[in-house]
Protein backbone atom coordinates (compact mmCIF):
# COMPACT_ATOMS: atom_id res chain seq x y z
CA UNK A 1 0.00 0.00 0.00
CA UNK A 2 1.36 3.43 -0.97
CA UNK A 3 2.48 5.71 1.84
CA UNK A 4 1.57 9.03 0.21
CA UNK A 5 -0.92 10.15 -2.47
CA UNK A 6 0.40 11.66 -5.71
CA UNK A 7 1.39 15.31 -5.78
CA UNK A 8 3.98 17.83 -6.97
CA UNK A 9 7.66 17.20 -6.28
CA UNK A 10 9.19 20.61 -5.70
CA UNK A 11 8.89 21.77 -2.09
CA UNK A 12 9.98 25.32 -2.92
CA UNK A 13 7.59 25.86 -5.84
CA UNK A 14 4.68 24.22 -4.05
CA UNK A 15 5.20 26.35 -0.94
CA UNK A 16 5.40 29.56 -2.97
CA UNK A 17 2.30 28.75 -5.00
CA UNK A 18 0.16 27.75 -2.02
CA UNK A 19 1.35 30.78 -0.04
CA UNK A 20 0.69 33.30 -2.83
CA UNK A 21 -2.45 31.98 -4.54
CA UNK A 22 -3.86 29.21 -2.33
CA UNK A 23 -7.24 28.75 -4.03
CA UNK A 24 -5.82 28.55 -7.55
CA UNK A 25 -2.94 26.31 -6.46
CA UNK A 26 -5.17 23.86 -4.58
CA UNK A 27 -7.65 23.72 -7.46
CA UNK A 28 -4.81 23.02 -9.90
CA UNK A 29 -3.22 20.32 -7.77
CA UNK A 30 -6.48 18.49 -7.13
CA UNK A 31 -7.37 18.56 -10.83
CA UNK A 32 -3.96 17.15 -11.74
CA UNK A 33 -3.42 14.61 -8.95
CA UNK A 34 -6.89 13.70 -7.71
CA UNK A 35 -8.20 13.71 -4.15
CA UNK A 36 -6.49 13.30 -1.72
CA UNK A 37 -3.24 14.83 -2.97
CA UNK A 38 0.21 15.33 -1.47
CA UNK A 39 1.90 18.73 -0.95
CA UNK A 40 5.61 18.89 -0.05
CA UNK A 41 5.58 22.13 1.96
CA UNK A 42 8.38 24.03 3.67
CA UNK A 43 6.73 23.57 7.05
CA UNK A 44 6.18 19.84 6.61
CA UNK A 45 4.51 17.24 4.37
CA UNK A 46 0.75 17.73 3.86
CA UNK A 47 -2.00 15.48 2.53
CA UNK A 48 -4.96 17.61 1.42
CA UNK A 49 -8.54 16.58 0.72
CA UNK A 50 -11.88 18.16 -0.10
CA UNK A 51 -13.92 14.96 0.16
CA UNK A 52 -16.65 15.49 2.78
CA UNK A 53 -16.59 11.81 3.76
CA UNK A 54 -12.87 11.95 4.56
CA UNK A 55 -13.26 15.25 6.41
CA UNK A 56 -16.12 13.77 8.42
CA UNK A 57 -13.89 10.84 9.32
CA UNK A 58 -11.19 13.23 10.54
CA UNK A 59 -13.51 15.49 12.54
CA UNK A 60 -15.30 12.53 14.16
CA UNK A 61 -12.07 10.98 15.42
CA UNK A 62 -11.58 11.57 19.16
CA UNK A 63 -8.42 9.48 19.57
CA UNK A 64 -6.13 11.76 21.58
CA UNK A 65 -3.07 9.84 20.42
CA UNK A 66 -3.68 10.38 16.69
CA UNK A 67 -3.83 14.12 15.94
CA UNK A 68 -1.68 16.92 17.27
CA UNK A 69 -1.17 20.63 16.76
CA UNK A 70 0.53 22.09 13.71
CA UNK A 71 3.38 24.59 13.57
CA UNK A 72 3.95 24.98 17.30
CA UNK A 73 7.66 25.73 17.22
CA UNK A 74 7.33 28.57 14.72
CA UNK A 75 4.27 30.24 16.25
CA UNK A 76 5.00 29.91 19.96
CA UNK A 77 6.64 33.34 19.91
CA UNK A 78 3.28 34.90 19.14
CA UNK A 79 0.94 32.81 21.29
CA UNK A 80 3.17 31.28 23.96
CA UNK A 81 3.74 27.76 25.24
CA UNK A 82 0.48 27.19 27.13
CA UNK A 83 -2.36 27.64 24.68
CA UNK A 84 -5.23 25.40 23.64
CA UNK A 85 -4.29 26.03 20.02
CA UNK A 86 -1.10 24.01 20.43
CA UNK A 87 -2.08 21.42 23.05
CA UNK A 88 -2.60 17.74 22.36
CA UNK A 89 -4.48 14.86 23.93
CA UNK A 90 -5.91 15.06 27.42
CA UNK A 91 -4.27 18.43 28.04
CA UNK A 92 -6.08 19.93 25.04
CA UNK A 93 -9.42 18.50 26.19
CA UNK A 94 -8.94 19.85 29.72
CA UNK A 95 -8.04 23.34 28.52
CA UNK A 96 -10.81 23.51 25.95
CA UNK A 97 -13.38 22.55 28.57
CA UNK A 98 -12.23 25.45 30.74
CA UNK A 99 -12.22 28.00 27.91
CA UNK A 100 -15.52 27.15 26.21
CA UNK A 101 -18.12 28.63 28.65
CA UNK A 102 -17.16 32.33 28.21
CA UNK A 103 -17.95 32.09 24.49
CA UNK A 104 -21.42 30.59 24.64
CA UNK A 105 -24.95 31.14 25.93
CA UNK A 106 -25.81 33.95 28.28
CA UNK A 107 -22.20 35.03 28.53
CA UNK A 108 -22.34 36.33 24.97
CA UNK A 109 -25.07 38.82 25.77
CA UNK A 110 -22.71 40.77 28.01
CA UNK A 111 -20.65 41.74 24.96
CA UNK A 112 -23.46 42.98 22.69
CA UNK A 113 -23.45 46.66 23.67
CA UNK A 114 -19.65 46.73 23.47
CA UNK A 115 -19.87 45.46 19.89
CA UNK A 116 -22.37 48.16 18.88
CA UNK A 117 -20.19 50.84 20.46
CA UNK A 118 -17.06 49.42 18.83
CA UNK A 119 -18.75 49.48 15.41
CA UNK A 120 -19.82 53.09 15.76
CA UNK A 121 -16.43 54.14 17.11
CA UNK A 122 -14.60 52.49 14.19
CA UNK A 123 -16.74 54.32 11.60
CA UNK A 124 -17.04 57.61 13.47
CA UNK A 125 -15.96 60.92 11.97
CA UNK A 126 -16.86 60.10 8.39
CA UNK A 127 -18.30 62.89 6.25
CA UNK A 128 -20.78 62.33 3.43
CA UNK A 129 -18.83 61.77 0.23
CA UNK A 130 -15.70 60.62 2.09
CA UNK A 131 -13.89 57.52 0.87
CA UNK A 132 -12.74 54.82 3.27
CA UNK A 133 -11.01 51.47 3.33
CA UNK A 134 -13.48 48.99 4.80
CA UNK A 135 -10.81 46.56 6.04
CA UNK A 136 -8.98 49.32 7.90
CA UNK A 137 -12.23 50.29 9.64
CA UNK A 138 -13.31 46.74 10.45
CA UNK A 139 -9.83 46.06 11.84
CA UNK A 140 -10.35 48.99 14.23
CA UNK A 141 -13.76 47.57 15.09
CA UNK A 142 -12.47 44.08 15.83
CA UNK A 143 -9.56 45.36 17.87
CA UNK A 144 -11.80 47.62 19.96
CA UNK A 145 -14.14 44.70 20.65
CA UNK A 146 -11.29 42.41 21.72
CA UNK A 147 -9.60 45.00 23.92
CA UNK A 148 -12.86 45.69 25.73
CA UNK A 149 -14.78 42.40 25.69
CA UNK A 150 -11.81 40.05 25.98
CA UNK A 151 -9.09 41.99 27.80
CA UNK A 152 -11.55 43.93 29.95
CA UNK A 153 -10.26 47.47 29.45
CA UNK A 154 -12.89 50.17 30.06
CA UNK A 155 -11.12 53.55 30.30
CA UNK A 156 -10.40 55.22 26.96
CA UNK A 157 -6.71 55.89 27.73
CA UNK A 158 -6.21 52.22 28.66
CA UNK A 159 -8.10 51.04 25.58
CA UNK A 160 -5.97 53.24 23.32
CA UNK A 161 -2.72 52.09 24.96
CA UNK A 162 -3.71 48.43 24.58
CA UNK A 163 -4.74 48.94 20.94
CA UNK A 164 -1.42 50.62 20.15
CA UNK A 165 0.52 47.78 21.78
CA UNK A 166 -1.46 45.14 19.89
CA UNK A 167 -1.07 46.93 16.55
CA UNK A 168 2.68 47.32 17.02
CA UNK A 169 3.09 43.64 17.92
CA UNK A 170 1.01 42.35 15.02
CA UNK A 171 2.73 44.68 12.54
CA UNK A 172 6.09 43.36 13.73
CA UNK A 173 4.96 39.71 13.46
CA UNK A 174 6.04 39.31 9.85
CA UNK A 175 4.81 36.07 8.27
CA UNK A 176 8.33 34.80 7.58
CA UNK A 177 9.16 35.10 11.29
CA UNK A 178 6.34 32.71 12.16
CA UNK A 179 7.02 30.25 9.35
CA UNK A 180 10.09 28.66 10.91
CA UNK A 181 12.11 29.01 14.14
CA UNK A 182 15.19 29.37 11.95
CA UNK A 183 14.08 32.89 11.00
CA UNK A 184 13.72 33.96 14.63
CA UNK A 185 17.19 35.40 15.08
CA UNK A 186 18.41 38.90 15.91
CA UNK A 187 22.08 39.36 14.97
CA UNK A 188 23.65 42.02 17.21
CA UNK A 189 20.18 42.64 18.67
CA UNK A 190 18.94 44.09 15.38
CA UNK A 191 16.50 43.20 12.62
CA UNK A 192 12.82 42.20 12.35
CA UNK A 193 13.00 39.57 15.11
CA UNK A 194 14.45 42.08 17.57
CA UNK A 195 11.68 44.53 16.66
CA UNK A 196 9.02 41.91 17.23
CA UNK A 197 10.46 40.92 20.60
CA UNK A 198 10.51 44.55 21.76
CA UNK A 199 6.84 45.12 20.92
CA UNK A 200 5.85 41.68 22.22
CA UNK A 201 7.40 42.43 25.61
CA UNK A 202 5.55 45.76 25.78
CA UNK A 203 2.25 44.00 25.08
CA UNK A 204 3.01 41.41 27.74
CA UNK A 205 3.61 44.13 30.33
CA UNK A 206 0.13 45.52 29.66
CA UNK A 207 -1.49 42.08 29.78
CA UNK A 208 0.21 41.04 33.01
CA UNK A 209 -0.74 44.33 34.64
CA UNK A 210 -4.37 43.84 33.55
CA UNK A 211 -4.34 40.26 34.87
CA UNK A 212 -3.00 41.53 38.18
CA UNK A 213 -5.75 44.17 38.40
CA UNK A 214 -8.40 41.63 37.54
CA UNK A 215 -7.27 39.23 40.25
CA UNK A 216 -7.41 42.10 42.76
CA UNK A 217 -10.88 43.32 41.72
CA UNK A 218 -13.08 40.95 39.75
CA UNK A 219 -16.48 41.89 41.14
CA UNK A 220 -19.19 42.46 38.54
CA UNK A 221 -16.83 41.93 35.60
CA UNK A 222 -18.08 39.82 32.68
CA UNK A 223 -15.22 40.26 30.21
CA UNK A 224 -13.43 37.10 29.12
CA UNK A 225 -10.30 37.86 31.14
CA UNK A 226 -12.39 38.11 34.32
CA UNK A 227 -14.07 34.81 33.51
CA UNK A 228 -10.71 33.13 32.93
CA UNK A 229 -9.42 34.39 36.28
CA UNK A 230 -12.49 32.89 37.98
CA UNK A 231 -12.46 29.64 36.01
CA UNK A 232 -11.43 26.41 37.71
CA UNK A 233 -10.23 23.06 36.40
CA UNK A 234 -11.90 19.89 37.64
CA UNK A 235 -9.29 19.57 40.39
CA UNK A 236 -10.21 23.05 41.69
CA UNK A 237 -7.06 24.76 40.48
CA UNK A 238 -7.06 27.93 38.42
CA UNK A 239 -4.96 29.24 35.56
CA UNK A 240 -1.61 30.87 36.25
CA UNK A 241 -0.88 34.40 35.04
CA UNK A 242 1.36 32.97 32.33
CA UNK A 243 -1.31 30.56 31.13
CA UNK A 244 -3.92 33.32 30.97
CA UNK A 245 -1.49 35.54 29.08
CA UNK A 246 -0.95 32.81 26.47
CA UNK A 247 -4.68 32.24 25.99
CA UNK A 248 -5.32 35.99 25.68
CA UNK A 249 -2.66 36.26 23.01
CA UNK A 250 -4.14 33.26 21.22
CA UNK A 251 -7.61 34.82 21.25
CA UNK A 252 -6.14 38.04 19.94
CA UNK A 253 -4.16 36.37 17.18
CA UNK A 254 -6.90 33.96 16.09
CA UNK A 255 -9.81 36.38 16.45
CA UNK A 256 -8.63 39.87 15.61
CA UNK A 257 -7.76 39.73 11.93
CA UNK A 258 -10.16 36.91 11.00
CA UNK A 259 -13.29 38.78 12.11
CA UNK A 260 -12.08 42.04 10.56
CA UNK A 261 -11.54 40.35 7.19
CA UNK A 262 -14.90 38.58 7.38
CA UNK A 263 -16.67 41.90 7.95
CA UNK A 264 -14.84 43.54 5.04
CA UNK A 265 -15.83 40.68 2.74
CA UNK A 266 -19.44 40.95 3.91
CA UNK A 267 -19.59 44.67 3.12
CA UNK A 268 -18.06 43.93 -0.27
CA UNK A 269 -20.53 41.14 -1.07
CA UNK A 270 -23.57 43.15 -0.01
CA UNK A 271 -22.60 46.20 -2.05
CA UNK A 272 -21.84 44.05 -5.09
CA UNK A 273 -25.47 42.89 -5.00
CA UNK A 274 -27.83 45.86 -4.54
CA UNK A 275 -30.92 43.65 -4.29
CA UNK A 276 -29.42 41.74 -1.37
CA UNK A 277 -28.29 44.98 0.25
CA UNK A 278 -31.83 46.38 0.00
CA UNK A 279 -33.29 43.22 1.51
CA UNK A 280 -30.82 43.22 4.42
CA UNK A 281 -31.41 46.91 5.10
CA UNK A 282 -35.20 46.44 5.02
CA UNK A 283 -34.85 43.67 7.60
CA UNK A 284 -32.85 45.98 9.88
CA UNK A 285 -35.20 48.91 9.35
CA UNK A 286 -38.19 46.78 10.35
CA UNK A 287 -36.83 46.66 13.90
CA UNK A 288 -37.81 49.22 16.52
CA UNK A 289 -35.45 52.19 16.74
CA UNK A 290 -34.33 51.12 20.21
CA UNK A 291 -33.67 47.50 19.23
CA UNK A 292 -30.64 46.19 21.08
CA UNK A 293 -27.87 43.71 20.26
CA UNK A 294 -30.01 40.63 20.80
CA UNK A 295 -32.52 41.74 18.18
CA UNK A 296 -29.74 42.66 15.75
CA UNK A 297 -28.01 39.30 16.24
CA UNK A 298 -31.21 37.35 15.49
CA UNK A 299 -31.95 38.87 12.06
CA UNK A 300 -32.24 35.80 9.80
CA UNK A 301 -31.29 37.33 6.45
CA UNK A 302 -28.35 39.32 7.82
CA UNK A 303 -27.16 36.09 9.45
CA UNK A 304 -27.52 34.21 6.16
CA UNK A 305 -25.50 36.90 4.37
CA UNK A 306 -22.65 36.44 6.83
CA UNK A 307 -22.84 32.64 6.54
CA UNK A 308 -22.72 32.86 2.74
CA UNK A 309 -19.82 35.30 2.94
CA UNK A 310 -17.83 32.78 4.96
CA UNK A 311 -18.62 30.13 2.35
CA UNK A 312 -17.93 32.22 -0.75
CA UNK A 313 -14.95 34.09 0.74
CA UNK A 314 -13.44 31.77 3.37
CA UNK A 315 -11.02 33.54 5.69
CA UNK A 316 -8.55 30.65 5.84
CA UNK A 317 -7.95 28.18 3.04
CA UNK A 318 -7.20 25.06 5.08
CA UNK A 319 -7.20 23.57 8.58
CA UNK A 320 -4.66 21.09 9.92
CA UNK A 321 -4.45 17.77 11.78
CA UNK A 322 -0.87 16.60 12.32
CA UNK A 323 -0.41 12.86 12.75
CA UNK A 324 1.25 11.85 15.99
CA UNK A 325 1.50 8.24 14.85
CA UNK A 326 1.12 6.31 11.58
CA UNK A 327 -2.42 5.72 10.31
CA UNK A 328 -4.37 4.53 7.29
CA UNK A 329 -6.21 7.30 5.45
CA UNK A 330 -8.09 6.98 2.15
CA UNK A 331 -6.17 3.78 1.37
CA UNK A 332 -2.74 5.23 2.10
CA UNK A 333 -0.39 4.27 4.95
CA UNK A 334 0.61 7.70 6.22
CA UNK A 335 3.62 8.04 8.53
CA UNK A 336 3.70 10.13 11.71
CA UNK A 337 4.56 13.76 11.03
CA UNK A 338 2.32 14.10 7.97
CA UNK A 339 -0.37 16.76 8.35
CA UNK A 340 -3.89 16.01 7.10
CA UNK A 341 -5.47 19.09 5.62
CA UNK A 342 -9.19 19.65 4.88
CA UNK A 343 -9.14 22.18 2.03
CA UNK A 344 -11.86 24.66 3.00
CA UNK A 345 -11.69 26.64 -0.24
CA UNK A 346 -12.27 23.49 -2.28
CA UNK A 347 -15.13 22.17 -0.15
CA UNK A 348 -16.91 25.52 -0.30
CA UNK A 349 -16.63 25.48 -4.10
CA UNK A 350 -17.92 21.95 -4.58
CA UNK A 351 -20.89 22.19 -7.00
CA UNK A 352 -22.34 18.92 -5.71
CA UNK A 353 -22.78 20.62 -2.32
CA UNK A 354 -23.31 24.23 -3.42
CA UNK A 355 -24.83 24.48 -6.93
CA UNK A 356 -23.29 27.33 -8.94
CA UNK A 357 -20.73 27.78 -6.16
CA UNK A 358 -19.28 31.10 -7.35
CA UNK A 359 -22.69 32.76 -7.11
CA UNK A 360 -23.27 34.70 -3.89
CA UNK A 361 -26.61 33.39 -2.59
CA UNK A 362 -27.60 33.80 1.09
CA UNK A 363 -30.71 31.70 0.44
CA UNK A 364 -28.45 28.66 0.82
CA UNK A 365 -28.53 29.36 4.57
CA UNK A 366 -32.07 30.64 5.11
CA UNK A 367 -33.62 28.14 7.49
CA UNK A 368 -30.96 25.59 6.61
CA UNK A 369 -28.01 24.34 8.62
CA UNK A 370 -25.17 22.84 6.58
CA UNK A 371 -23.42 19.69 7.70
CA UNK A 372 -20.19 20.44 9.61
CA UNK A 373 -17.99 18.50 7.19
CA UNK A 374 -19.41 20.46 4.23
CA UNK A 375 -19.21 23.95 5.75
CA UNK A 376 -16.11 24.64 7.79
CA UNK A 377 -15.16 28.34 8.04
CA UNK A 378 -14.09 27.71 11.65
CA UNK A 379 -12.66 24.23 11.17
CA UNK A 380 -14.40 21.34 12.87
CA UNK A 381 -14.29 18.49 15.33
CA UNK A 382 -12.69 18.90 18.72
CA UNK A 383 -10.40 21.63 17.37
CA UNK A 384 -13.12 23.87 15.96
CA UNK A 385 -12.39 27.52 16.73
CA UNK A 386 -13.47 28.28 20.30
CA UNK A 387 -14.27 31.88 19.36
CA UNK A 388 -16.59 30.97 16.46
CA UNK A 389 -19.77 31.97 18.31
CA UNK A 390 -18.15 35.22 19.48
CA UNK A 391 -17.07 36.07 15.92
CA UNK A 392 -20.49 35.32 14.42
CA UNK A 393 -22.25 37.30 17.15
CA UNK A 394 -19.94 40.26 16.60
CA UNK A 395 -20.34 40.06 12.82
CA UNK A 396 -24.15 40.03 12.93
CA UNK A 397 -24.30 42.97 15.32
CA UNK A 398 -21.67 44.96 13.43
CA UNK A 399 -23.24 44.50 9.98
CA UNK A 400 -26.74 45.26 11.27
CA UNK A 401 -25.44 48.39 13.04
CA UNK A 402 -23.71 49.62 9.88
CA UNK A 403 -26.83 49.01 7.79
CA UNK A 404 -28.89 50.91 10.34
CA UNK A 405 -26.49 53.88 10.60
CA UNK A 406 -24.88 54.35 7.16
CA UNK A 407 -25.29 54.05 3.41
CA UNK A 408 -22.17 53.29 1.39
CA UNK A 409 -21.22 53.09 -2.27
CA UNK A 410 -18.75 50.42 -3.44
CA UNK A 411 -15.82 51.84 -5.42
CA UNK A 412 -14.24 48.51 -6.41
CA UNK A 413 -15.06 46.02 -9.10
CA UNK A 414 -14.30 42.34 -8.67
CA UNK A 415 -11.69 41.82 -5.93
CA UNK A 416 -9.45 38.75 -5.67
CA UNK A 417 -8.52 37.19 -2.35
CA UNK A 418 -4.88 37.71 -1.40
CA UNK A 419 -2.79 36.29 1.41
CA UNK A 420 -2.58 38.63 4.42
CA UNK A 421 -0.58 36.89 7.13
CA UNK A 422 -2.64 33.71 7.73
CA UNK A 423 -5.93 34.95 6.25
CA UNK A 424 -7.35 35.49 2.76
CA UNK A 425 -8.35 39.15 2.51
CA UNK A 426 -9.87 41.26 -0.28
CA UNK A 427 -7.11 42.88 -2.31
CA UNK A 428 -6.88 46.55 -1.40
CA UNK A 429 -9.23 46.19 1.55
CA UNK A 430 -12.58 47.17 -0.15
CA UNK A 431 -12.96 50.85 -1.00
CA UNK A 432 -16.26 52.45 -0.05
CA UNK A 433 -17.69 55.98 -0.14
CA UNK A 434 -20.15 57.24 2.48
CA UNK A 435 -23.33 58.25 0.73
CA UNK A 436 -25.49 59.16 3.72
CA UNK A 437 -25.89 58.87 7.45
CA UNK A 438 -29.21 57.30 8.34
Amino acid sequence: MAKLPPGPRSMLLTTIRVARTPTEALLRYRERYGDPFFLPMGNGPIVATAQPALIKEMFANRDATLYGSFGFESTRALVGDHTVLMMNGAEHKRERKLLTPPFHGDRMRAYGEVMIEATRAAFAGLGVGEELNALERTTRLSLEAIVRAVFGYSERAEITAAQDAVRATLRAAKPFLLFSPKTQVAPFGLGPWATFQKHSRALDELLYEQIKRTRADNEGREDILALLVRARYEDGGGMSDGNIRDELRTLLTAGHETTAVSLAWTLYALHRHPELLARARAEVDALDEDAGPQELARLPFVGAVIDETLRRYPIVDVVFRKLLRPTTFAGYELPAGVTLCPAIVLVHRDPSIYPDPLRFDPERFMGKKPRPHEYLPFGGGNRRCIGAAFSLYESRIAIATLLRDFEFELLDGELPAVRKNIVLAPKGGVRLRLRARR
